[in-house]
């Protein structure tokens, strides 16, 4: 072996060292009391075990439970449609979640202060009405249903943006394909509901909001050329918030909207929108302009 092999060898080695470090450092502490203190569930076959679906926003949802009221709003929800255009061309399919309508339905159901009517799929209880009044099917004498409640609001409207690498910045040096850097990127998605009364058609509320989220890599990469092959060493720790809990984030802040300055509930300090945003520096304005 050639003393430029075995220096390759060595800078190959160090650098894996010091990424699987960095990874193993970067990675949540879990002590004994941790372990002690969690709630114990079903044991999975496989990973991990099925746990709540919940964002920062899902607290200030659950937190109007604690207000008494009578005479609750009957909601329902419409379509909230993707209209970001954006498609996954790897794969043909969309990027953004198709099931923002149901992520409503499940945000003003925590706040426990609406009543949630069908309205988005009524193939199947107006199929049962049908094969009642025909005689295919029978309710319980006892069990015979009232006239169907009307609602009193429809929530309607659409996920408008998806904007990738709004801000976009790293470092890295490379020397004879032997290297290392780190690197950050923001995008964000772009949510617009309106509230629309259900007795004269007027809409009373509209809600704008925008989330950006983060993303954040670091790697080591190293790069030798052996013949007319590339061989590659990859290691490194990369850290995204998932897409689609953005998604669910701005659904659960832009019902908690709804329910505080159109329907009056009370807010908290915690929960209030925040105005400022992700800022670019001065090289990446200097970049736009």
């Amino acid at each position: 072996m050639t003393q430029r092999s075995i220096t390759a060898r060595r800078l190959l080695t160090g650098l894996a060292f010091v990424a699987l470090m960095a990874a193993s450092a970067c990675a949540p502490h879990t002590t004994a009391e941790n372990i002690k203190d969690a709630p114990k569930g079903p044991e999975p076959f496989f990973s991990f075990p099925v746990t709540s679906n919940d964002t920062p926003y899902s607290q200030c949802l659950a937190s109007f439970r604690k207000h008494p009221a009578n005479n609750l709003p009957a909601f329902t929800v419409g379509e909230v449609a993707d209209k970001t255009g954006q498609i996954d061309r790897t794969s043909n399919s969309a990027v953004i979640s198709q099931g923002v309508s149901e992520m409503v339905m499940s945000a003003l159901w925590k706040t426990g202060k609406a009543k949630l009517v069908e309205r988005f799929d009524l193939r199947i209880p107006l199929a049962e009405m049908k094969m009642i009044e025909q005689g295919l099917t029978t309710r319980p004498q006892n069990g015979m249903a009232s006239s169907i409640r009307a609602s009193d609001f429809v929530v309607l409207g659409a996920l408008t943006e998806l904007n990738y690498n709004i801000v976009s910045q790293g470092a890295g040096l490379w020397v004879g394909g032997i290297g290392a850097g780190a690197r950050t990127v923001v995008i964000n998605v772009g949510l617009d509901l309106r509230v629309v009364n259900s007795r004269n058609f007027d809409v009373g509320y509209v809600s704008s909001l925008q989330k950006q989220i983060y993303g954040y890599e670091v790697e080591a990469n190293v790069f030798r050329f052996f013949g007319s092959q590339l061989v590659e060493f990859d290691a490194g720790r990369i850290q995204n918030e998932p897409l689609q809990l953005g998604v669910r984030s701005v659904v659960e802040m832009a019902i908690y909207q709804i329910m505080t300055e159109y329907f009056g509930l009370p807010a908290s300090k915690e929960c209030g929108e925040i105005q400022e945003a992700h800022n670019l520096d001065a090289s990446d304005s200097k970049k736009e302009s």
